[in-house]
Order: C-alpha cells, then structure tokens, then sequence
C-alpha cells in the first residue's frame, strides 16, 4: 500500500463520495492560514468510513473552506481488534499515550480508574483531538473510539464475552512476553496498562481470574505507563495482529 506523506490530509465528519465538502472555521484557518493553502491545492480527506479521498480546493472563504472531490485514492480499512484499557495520566504523558496507541493501530481507548491512578478524570475532547491529529499525521484511516472513563471492576464487569485480556502486570513471571501471546488463548484482545503506581493485590487477583487472560511481564525494567502502552501494543501486533498479517 503507498502512502502519500506530502498532501495535506484532513479528518471530516461528512460523507465522502461526489461532490463537495465545506470545511468549518477552524479548520477552514488550519488549511488557509497555518497551512497556507490556496485554491486548486490539494487535500486528502478521512473520515474513518469512507475510505481516502483527493479533494481540491475549490473556494478560499475567510470563515468557510470548500473541497471538491476528485477521487478515492484507498478504500477503507477494518480496524484491528485491539483495544488498549489504561488508568489515566496526567496531560502531557496521556496526550502521548493517545497518540502512539492510534499509530500503533489500538480500535479503541478505554480510561479505567483504579485504586492507584494519579488522574481520576480525563478530557475526552482533547484525547479524541489527539486521536484525529495523530490519525491525519500518520495515514490512519479506521479511526479509534474514545470512552468515557469508568472504573476497572464496572469495566471488568461489563465485558464482551471471548475477548482476550493481556494483562501486563509488572508483578508477572518474567519471561518472553512472545512466547505467551502465542501461547495464550486466541480472540480479539483488550490489552491493559496499570497506573504508574501499579496494581493494588485485589485488583490484581480479580484481572487474573478474568478469563480468557495472558499474564505477562514486560521485561525486567520499570517503564513508565506511557512507555509501556507502547511496548505493549507493539508486541501484540507482532504476534496477533497486523504485523503478523493477522
């Protein structure tokens, strides 16, 4: 699949098809002024349903960009069944979390509370604006679900039937983290990251009676929760997902 890295690309809410999209002011200010864009330019357009689009822009307004479709350049992708469930930190770490789960390919973000977390709420519109910045800089077309945050027992209580729970637990065995997801029980995946201040030990007990679950350890340094989302989601992908063709 090629990318084109050198287009302006730009996530709507409109559907995509013949015809026009008409920016609002922000990012009408985005493209014109920030980006510099002029009429006869081209953009690539997403909304996470239609596939990718070439547009051009048709009307420079002051408060209102108008986009004319061209054509569809790649047709939509499905998502990876991968969800990343992770205690909340604070903005800047959070912000970076958001982001690299989003390259990383996660389907969906889900924020739990539990006893040790630093951060007992989170901004969901500043997590769904990281989450379409880092979708627009990196090609991503199946764009990431954002929850609301609930606490870990009501999200442990709540959950799908069949879905694998890889809880990376830094109290685990240490031993090879590839061995184990190719070891443990096959399904779509929901991967846990703990707060920075760990797991409290009933917490624990009750994600290690979770079936389906794969316990497993990250390795034998302390990594920082942030760090450890990607690490994380990066080992998944090698052995159950998209890196692995699955």
């Amino acid at each position: 699949m090629s990318y084109d890295f050198r287009t302006q690309r730009l996530f709507v809410d409109a559907p995509l098809g013949t015809g026009e999209v008409r920016l609002a002011k922000e990012q009408t200010h985005y493209l014109l002024n920030v980006m510099r864009g002029r009429t006869g330019d081209p953009v690539l357009l997403f909304n996470g349903r239609d596939g990718e689009w070439l547009a051009r822009i048709a009307a420079a307004e002051k408060k209102s960009a108008v986009l004319e479709l061209v054509e569809r350049t790649r047709e939509q992708t499905p998502p990876t069944d991968m969800r990343l469930i992770f205690a909340p930190l604070k903005h800047a770490r959070l912000d970076y979390m958001v982001q690299k789960a989003v390259e990383m390919g996660a389907s969906r973000l889900v924020p739990v509370i539990t006893q040790h977390t630093v951060a007992q709420r989170v901004n969901r519109d500043r997590m769904r604006a990281n989450v379409i910045e880092a979708a627009e800089q990196c090609g991503v077309l199946a764009v990431p679900d954002v929850d609301e945050e609930m606490r870990l027992d009501a999200w442990l209580a709540g959950r799908e039937t069949g879905r694998v729970l890889i809880f990376c637990d830094e109290a685990a065995e240490i031993r090879d983290p590839l061995a184990a997801l190719r070891d443990g029980p096959a399904g779509p995946t929901d991967v846990l990251i703990g707060p920075e201040g760990g797991f409290a030990e009933d917490e624990r007990a009750r994600l290690c009676a979770a079936a389906p679950v794969i316990r497993m350890s990250l390795g034998p340094r302390i990594l920082r929760a942030d760090t450890a989302a990607v690490a994380a989601l990066a080992l998944v992908q090698a052995v159950r997902g998209d890196f692995a063709g699955g």
